[in-house]
């Protein structure tokens, strides 16, 4: 970005460069990017409380310190309101919920902090964090940048709609079978959900522990506007927390790897269809990983759709069983429509047969290790046609259809913990306007690293398309 830009516009690594040299302050970062969310939140909705007068605070201590913080000094970051923020309530897009006020930071949050992040707002989410779409009857909608035929995406929806806005360099949001690369790529954002175990989580205001396979499929994670910012802030938010007590404490980066890493490349549509855009996206981000000199071979995977699917049943059935009266009790009747098509779409696995798709869960995810032994990265779709409008899935079986039914891709990698990134190479122009397409990029369990960097060799020759975005608004 060029240093004429306005300093919402600076990415992440940018604004951390100039705050370090002194170019610039932490408390004018701050500014901009509050500037920024005044002037155009109020059309997205993406921001449901704003955090200015702690942020001022805030980024005039670091700048009375004179010393730097960490990696992130000074850089200004959302916080999605499903995680604990000490003082803020973690309402979960509930109504119920709103007054269930945090008494401490989550890890996450603690680790941004500590790093030197600046926290600006707490963003949307819809009711339970579950649905690719951001509505609720508490905050309202959150629209999306590119325009009102698109979904913002969810359940990070307000956190990818604030950072491709220009309201913070980063965003933190959080993924259970896609509430990261959904809305990174509805809005074309740059994202990698982490594997299990990799960032530290937990919620001190929660009542009860979560089921095990929430625990084995939810990770924590940020959305940011270039995959040199994941870079950046990633080994930040992987740092160690007692509370979360199967935290792996690795280092981001692995050893390297000997000669080209090897992509495998998949464009397996279980059925659905691929649509033109999407097979475009992935050519575009094939041919840029060959030119960079990655390895790029056409193969398939292991056991794909049975791996999505079986997943998602198992999800339901724990979601069913743990969840389902609070969804049932404090839910919407949208919220409820929607659950219903889910559980007609993905039948819930129950009893004797959930338990054993449970233990079947190794089995898929020993097939997926033994086949990135030889394929480091797999680079897939992530959904099979462009995103969908806002409200989709609330149009019964086919809404649900469309905005789940599509996303086997994105379910492997929560069912088997792999880490797996996303992020926008193409820009598709529709009938109703232009949309980014997003693609995935999977790979080895703890090779975040791996995949951030191939998402950095794409952007070489792809630029990231929010300079685009700006220009329309």
């Amino acid at each position: 970005m060029s240093k004429t830009a306005p300093l919402w516009q600076w990415s992440a690594t940018e604004l951390a460069a100039g705050i370090r040299s002194g170019a610039v302050s932490a408390v004018e970062a701050t500014e901009a990017a509050l500037a920024r969310m005044d002037q155009i939140n109020p059309q997205l909705n993406a921001v449901v409380e704003s955090l200015a007068d702690e942020a001022r605070a805030e980024a005039a201590a670091l700048d009375a310190g004179g010393v730097s913080n960490g990696a992130l000094h000074g850089v200004p970051v959302t916080i999605k309101i499903n995680v604990d923020q000490r003082g803020h309530a973690t309402s979960n897009g509930v109504t119920a919920f709103k007054d269930v006020i945090a008494p401490d930071d989550a890890p996450v949050v603690r680790n941004l902090k500590a790093a030197g992040a600046i926290v600006i707002g707490r963003t949307n989410t819809p009711e339970f964090s579950f649905r690719a779409d951001t509505d609720n009857p508490l905050f309202g909608r959150t629209m999306n940048p590119w325009g009102s035929h698109l979904s913002p995406g969810g359940s990070s929806g307000g956190a990818g709609a604030a950072v491709m806005a220009g309201i913070g360099a980063l965003a933190h949001g959080n993924d259970i079978g896609g509430s990261l690369r959904f809305p990174a790529s509805a809005n074309g954002a740059v994202t990698v959900k982490p594997g299990l175990g990799r960032v530290p989580a937990w919620n001190p205001s929660q009542k009860a522990e979560r089921g095990l396979l929430a625990q084995s499929m939810s990770v924590q994670g940020l959305i940011a506007r270039t995959a040199s910012d994941l870079n950046l802030s990633m080994p930040a938010l992987i740092a160690a927390d007692p509370r979360d007590p199967f935290h792996v404490p690795m280092p981001w980066r692995g050893a390297a790897l000997d000669g080209p890493v090897r992509v495998a490349v998949s464009r397996d549509d279980f059925g659905f269809g691929l649509h033109p855009d999407v097979a475009t996206a992935i050519d575009k981000a094939a041919s840029a990983l060959s030119n960079a000199g990655y390895d790029v071979v056409e193969t398939e995977p292991p056991l794909a759709r049975e791996t999505g699917e079986i997943g998602y049943r198992a999800l339901m059935g724990e979601v069913k069983a743990l969840l389902g009266a609070d969804i049932r009790t404090y839910g919407s009747d949208d919220l409820n429509v929607i659950f219903d098509a889910y559980y007609d779409e993905f039948p819930p696995f129950e009893g004797d047969e959930l338990l054993r798709m449970l233990a079947r869960r190794s089995h898929y995810a020993r097939a997926w290790s033994l086949f990135l032994e030889d394929h480091p990265l797999v680079l897939t779709p992530f959904l099979l046609a462009p995103f969908f409008e806002a409200g989709r899935d609330t149009e019964g079986p086919e809404g649900v259809r469309e905005v789940l039914g599509r996303a086997h891709w994105s379910f492997i990698m929560n069912f088997t913990g792999l880490p797996a990134g996303n992020l926008p190479t193409h820009i598709a122009e529709m009938p109703k306007g232009p949309q980014p397409i997003g693609v995935q990029i999977a790979g080895r369990r703890w090779r975040e690293d791996l995949i951030v960097d191939a998402m950095q060799a794409i952007e070489a020759e792809i630029p990231p398309v929010c300079t685009t975005l700006w220009d329309r608004l």
